[in-house]
Protein backbone atom coordinates (compact mmCIF):
# COMPACT_ATOMS: atom_id res chain seq x y z
CA UNK A 1 0.00 0.00 0.00
CA UNK A 2 1.23 3.49 -0.85
CA UNK A 3 -0.38 5.13 2.19
CA UNK A 4 -3.51 6.62 3.72
CA UNK A 5 -5.23 9.99 3.99
CA UNK A 6 -7.47 10.68 6.97
CA UNK A 7 -9.77 13.70 7.08
CA UNK A 8 -11.04 14.36 10.60
CA UNK A 9 -14.54 15.67 9.91
CA UNK A 10 -16.61 16.33 13.07
CA UNK A 11 -19.22 13.75 12.00
CA UNK A 12 -16.80 10.97 11.00
CA UNK A 13 -13.18 10.27 10.12
CA UNK A 14 -12.91 9.77 6.38
CA UNK A 15 -10.27 7.33 5.14
CA UNK A 16 -8.80 7.35 1.67
CA UNK A 17 -6.26 4.83 0.42
CA UNK A 18 -3.47 6.20 -1.76
CA UNK A 19 -3.35 5.03 -5.38
CA UNK A 20 -0.32 6.93 -6.62
CA UNK A 21 2.38 9.28 -5.35
CA UNK A 22 4.90 11.52 -7.02
CA UNK A 23 7.61 13.63 -5.40
CA UNK A 24 10.77 15.35 -6.52
CA UNK A 25 13.00 18.32 -5.98
CA UNK A 26 13.34 20.25 -9.24
CA UNK A 27 16.37 22.44 -9.90
CA UNK A 28 15.58 25.40 -12.17
CA UNK A 29 17.32 28.76 -12.60
CA UNK A 30 19.66 28.20 -9.62
CA UNK A 31 16.73 27.38 -7.30
CA UNK A 32 15.25 24.11 -5.95
CA UNK A 33 11.50 23.63 -6.00
CA UNK A 34 9.38 20.95 -4.32
CA UNK A 35 6.74 19.04 -6.27
CA UNK A 36 4.40 16.53 -4.60
CA UNK A 37 1.29 14.83 -5.95
CA UNK A 38 -0.79 12.31 -4.03
CA UNK A 39 -3.89 10.76 -5.61
CA UNK A 40 -6.30 8.63 -3.62
CA UNK A 41 -7.91 5.42 -4.79
CA UNK A 42 -11.53 5.76 -5.93
CA UNK A 43 -12.57 2.43 -4.37
CA UNK A 44 -15.32 2.68 -1.75
CA UNK A 45 -15.35 -0.98 -0.70
CA UNK A 46 -14.18 -0.07 2.82
CA UNK A 47 -16.73 2.77 3.26
CA UNK A 48 -20.17 2.49 4.88
CA UNK A 49 -23.12 3.16 2.54
CA UNK A 50 -24.24 6.26 4.46
CA UNK A 51 -20.75 7.81 4.74
CA UNK A 52 -20.09 11.39 3.69
CA UNK A 53 -17.16 9.99 1.72
CA UNK A 54 -19.53 8.53 -0.90
CA UNK A 55 -19.99 12.04 -2.31
CA UNK A 56 -16.22 12.44 -2.77
CA UNK A 57 -14.65 9.07 -3.66
CA UNK A 58 -11.32 10.47 -4.86
CA UNK A 59 -9.04 13.40 -3.96
CA UNK A 60 -5.73 14.68 -5.26
CA UNK A 61 -3.45 16.82 -3.07
CA UNK A 62 -0.60 18.74 -4.69
CA UNK A 63 2.33 20.99 -3.85
CA UNK A 64 3.98 22.64 -6.84
CA UNK A 65 6.73 25.20 -7.45
CA UNK A 66 7.42 25.59 -3.72
CA UNK A 67 10.93 27.07 -3.29
CA UNK A 68 13.24 25.04 -1.03
CA UNK A 69 16.90 25.42 -0.11
CA UNK A 70 18.04 21.81 -0.71
CA UNK A 71 17.65 19.00 -3.21
CA UNK A 72 17.79 16.35 -0.46
CA UNK A 73 14.31 15.73 0.98
CA UNK A 74 15.10 13.10 3.65
CA UNK A 75 15.04 14.63 7.13
CA UNK A 76 13.45 17.87 5.92
CA UNK A 77 10.33 19.63 7.20
CA UNK A 78 8.56 22.21 5.06
CA UNK A 79 5.74 24.56 6.05
CA UNK A 80 3.83 25.45 2.89
CA UNK A 81 1.45 28.40 2.95
CA UNK A 82 -0.32 30.00 0.01
CA UNK A 83 -0.46 33.80 -0.14
CA UNK A 84 -2.44 36.27 -2.21
CA UNK A 85 0.51 36.45 -4.61
CA UNK A 86 1.75 32.84 -4.61
CA UNK A 87 -0.19 29.58 -4.73
CA UNK A 88 1.77 26.40 -3.97
CA UNK A 89 -1.00 23.93 -3.03
CA UNK A 90 -4.04 22.47 -4.69
CA UNK A 91 -6.80 20.05 -3.72
CA UNK A 92 -8.69 18.44 -6.60
CA UNK A 93 -11.98 16.72 -5.74
CA UNK A 94 -12.59 15.49 -9.31
CA UNK A 95 -15.93 17.32 -9.46
CA UNK A 96 -17.21 20.92 -9.40
CA UNK A 97 -16.56 21.49 -5.69
CA UNK A 98 -13.57 23.61 -4.66
CA UNK A 99 -11.32 22.94 -1.70
CA UNK A 100 -8.28 24.78 -0.40
CA UNK A 101 -5.39 23.65 1.80
CA UNK A 102 -4.14 25.55 4.87
CA UNK A 103 -1.43 25.14 7.52
CA UNK A 104 0.49 22.54 5.52
CA UNK A 105 3.42 20.82 7.22
CA UNK A 106 5.33 18.23 5.21
CA UNK A 107 7.84 15.99 7.02
CA UNK A 108 10.09 13.70 4.95
CA UNK A 109 12.01 10.72 6.35
CA UNK A 110 12.81 7.10 5.48
CA UNK A 111 10.69 4.10 6.50
CA UNK A 112 11.92 0.66 7.60
CA UNK A 113 12.35 -0.37 3.92
CA UNK A 114 14.56 2.67 3.26
CA UNK A 115 11.85 4.29 1.10
CA UNK A 116 11.30 8.03 1.26
CA UNK A 117 8.05 8.69 3.10
CA UNK A 118 5.94 11.77 3.74
CA UNK A 119 3.79 12.74 6.69
CA UNK A 120 1.65 15.70 5.59
CA UNK A 121 -0.64 17.42 8.09
CA UNK A 122 -2.83 20.43 7.53
CA UNK A 123 -6.37 21.66 7.12
CA UNK A 124 -8.72 21.50 4.14
CA UNK A 125 -11.88 23.40 3.30
CA UNK A 126 -14.96 21.60 4.65
CA UNK A 127 -16.26 20.58 1.23
CA UNK A 128 -18.55 17.96 2.84
CA UNK A 129 -20.90 20.30 4.70
CA UNK A 130 -19.78 23.73 3.50
CA UNK A 131 -18.90 24.91 7.01
CA UNK A 132 -16.63 27.96 7.26
CA UNK A 133 -14.24 26.06 9.54
CA UNK A 134 -11.51 24.05 7.77
CA UNK A 135 -11.10 20.44 8.89
CA UNK A 136 -7.85 18.71 9.82
CA UNK A 137 -6.24 16.01 7.70
CA UNK A 138 -3.23 13.75 8.00
CA UNK A 139 -1.62 11.94 5.11
CA UNK A 140 1.12 9.36 5.32
CA UNK A 141 2.56 7.79 2.19
CA UNK A 142 5.76 6.44 0.69
CA UNK A 143 7.44 6.99 -2.64
CA UNK A 144 8.48 3.41 -3.44
CA UNK A 145 8.77 2.82 -7.15
CA UNK A 146 6.07 0.51 -8.52
CA UNK A 147 7.22 -2.78 -9.98
CA UNK A 148 5.69 -3.03 -13.43
CA UNK A 149 5.30 -6.54 -14.76
CA UNK A 150 5.39 -6.93 -18.51
CA UNK A 151 4.13 -10.16 -20.07
CA UNK A 152 6.21 -11.58 -22.89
Amino acid sequence: MKGILKIYHPEETLKYFIKSTYCKSVYSNKQNFLEVEVITDDSLDHVDDDSLQYNFPQISLNVFDFPITTSELEGQTFVVEDTDDDTYTEADLFDDEEAFLYDNKLVFDKNENDDLQLCWTGNITDFYTGSDDPIAFKLKCNFRQDDIEVDD
